[in-house]
């Protein structure tokens, strides 16, 4: 009799969970309907006694835990009843935000609204806000440009087209159809300039003048002007140059600078120096007085995506996630001074200076963030995210600026104070 007194009591405290060490599911879920059940009606198992603590003691703990006891309560008290702030079955808990946009918000539908995780904006930083947002293209824009003299936004996409926009009431006024994927795009005076496949695209807005210079390998990847000089960066590791004929009012072919071994994808003209970066790694300097190659700097590990000056600096960025500045040593030849690390791949740096004539760098990393930081303290003041990489950075003037990403869609900004932009 005693033996079978001990053995049920041995079996009733087990179906009360006094072995047994496992959370009940169905608890977890808040539809548990055994009684008694089993499993632990717990988020963990109780703490085992010290030895020589009385019983007293572990009453006090599991009564604490069972708030009012059994009296008037419910048994099957689930997550979220009473004091309960366990987790995310709900409670008063504190949601820490993490530095990724919520893809779910952005599509317009995310279900967990001021408790998800993610971030629910598009930027950070109280030094500028976002104006409007264009929507039309359909795949990476690669270039964003403000001819001199217009009211019009130009910007060219991978998906074969460029698209004019009202600057006064951001409305899409016309699309153009230059017959093949735009790998870059600038403006120059009254010249929009659009790399293509095998060609470099010239447009007079003024005098609608259209110009096909023909002579580039494969994809125009990066355009720049310096002086009457056009530089075209092109797929086979060239640089292509023409040089503007104001009698003629044309582009006339001028020199091929060689030297990259691969694709050349960014290109800077400054302090008399016309720079290059290639997906071979490396920078070339070349002199805009004899356009030779003065010095080859090969201390990036990876694409050299982006290049500007800034001061007597030059600056790169790199998929090797670092953007490294370079000073002139005595004798003329650049040297790193200072290393940025990112945790991503740099893909676009823009410059600009603020109100109080303090400069900012504009940083496209491919997490699809753009920082923006301080110079030379590199202190972040912001950040812009996106839903793709951004890939275009363009300044415009009364303190706006563009960015466009992987997805087509092109923002505009404001700074709370207006900048200019930094000069070579």
């Amino acid at each position: 009799m005693d033996l079978d007194m001990n053995g049920g009591n041995t079996r009733v405290f087990q179906r009360l969970g006094g072995s047994s060490q496992k959370v009940c599911f169905h608890w977890r879920a808040g539809r548990c309907n055994r009684y008694p059940c089993p499993f632990l009606h717990r988020d963990s198992p109780p703490p085992a006694p010290f030895p020589g603590s009385s019983s007293s003691t572990n009453n006090k703990r599991i009564a604490d835990d069972d708030d009012s006891g059994f009296a008037g309560s419910s048994h099957r008290r689930g997550p979220g009843s009473g004091n309960n702030t366990w987790g995310r079955f709900g409670g008063n808990r504190t949601v820490t935000k993490t530095e990724k946009l919520c893809k779910f918000w952005a599509d317009g539908n995310c279900p967990y609204g001021d408790k998800c995780k993610y971030l629910h904006c598009w930027s950070q930083g109280d030094s500028f806000s976002l104006l409007t947002q264009l929507d039309g293209h359909q795949k990476v824009v690669t270039g964003i440009a403000l001819p001199s003299g217009s009211d019009k936004l130009y910007t060219a996409s991978k998906d074969e087209t460029l698209r004019i926009w009202d600057c006064a009431s951001g409305q899409c006024t016309g699309v153009l159809n230059p017959g093949g994927e735009v790998g870059c795009m600038i403006s120059e005076g009254p010249w929009l300039l659009v790399g293509m496949p095998n060609l470099v695209k010239a447009w007079n807005i003024q005098t609608n003048v259209d110009l096909s210079l023909t002579g580039p390998v494969g994809q125009v990847y990066s355009l720049v002007v310096g002086t009457d000089l056009l530089f075209a960066g092109t797929q086979d590791g060239s640089i292509l140059v023409w040089r503007y004929n104001t009698a003629t009012n044309c582009f006339d072919p001028a020199a091929s600078l060689t030297g990259h071994t691969l694709a050349v994808v960014s290109l800077y003209v400054g302090a008399n120096r016309l720079y290059s970066g290639s997906m071979d790694n490396s920078i070339k300097v070349w002199s805009l007085d004899n356009l030779q190659c003065v010095q080859t700097l090969t201390e990036h590990t990876s694409v050299v995506m982006s290049l500007i000056c800034w001061d007597q600096f030059l600056l790169s960025c790199s998929l090797d996630n670092t953007v490294k500045i370079w000073a002139a040593t005595q004798g003329g030849n650049l040297e790193v001074t200072y290393t940025h690390k990112e945790e991503y791949g740099v893909l676009a740096l823009c410059g600009v200076h603020d109100a109080e004539a303090k400069p900012v760098l504009l940083c496209s990393c491919n997490d699809n963030s753009l920082h923006l930081y301080d110079l030379p303290s590199f202190t972040e003041r912001g950040k812009i995210l996106a839903k793709q990489e951004i890939r275009s950075i363009q300044i415009g003037p009364g303190g706006i600026f563009f960015t466009g990403d992987g997805t087509g869609q092109v923002k505009v900004w404001k700074w709370s104070t207006q900048p200019t932009a930094i000069q070579p």
